[in-house]
């Protein structure tokens, strides 16, 4: 039991100090090419500054056009739609209408008729609910 012990121990040890050669390996490398990592960078920073300004002015220049060619579309789409919602209402209205007329014909011709069928629609409705 102990020699196990004494392996695993051992294994342990080597394996910290290789992690420990390791990150030591790693910081020289990181300290040594660090000055030309600092360079990359700020020629980076320089790019996306340059990218930036380069951006801002097309923006600029070809926004106003852009948000007048939307802003007309908008309104276009909003009037069609404005008329279409309009053209709905009156469908409803008429269908509406039709119906009250249809229920008050029927009520008149057949008034027997037409309260035993409401009843059933009621109680189909309301057995309909209950589920």
């Amino acid at each position: 039991m102990s020699s196990s012990y004494g392996t695993i121990r051992d294994t342990v040890r080597d394996t910290v100090k290789d992690a420990k050669d390791a990150v030591r390996e790693s910081s020289k490398a990181v300290s040594e090419s660090s000055p030309s990592i600092q360079a990359d960078l700020e020629a980076l920073r320089g790019d996306i500054r340059r990218l930036t300004d380069q951006i801002a002015d097309i923006v600029t220049a070809k926004g106003g056009a852009a948000w007048g060619r939307a802003r007309s579309n908008l309104e276009g789409v909003m009037s069609e739609a404005t008329g279409k919602g309009q053209e709905a209402v009156d469908a409803v209205r008429e269908v509406g209408d039709n119906m009250l007329d249809a229920i008050d014909q029927s009520l008149k011709k057949r008034p027997y008729t037409t309260l035993a069928l409401a009843a059933g629609l009621g109680f189909l409705l309301g057995a309909m609910r209950r589920r």
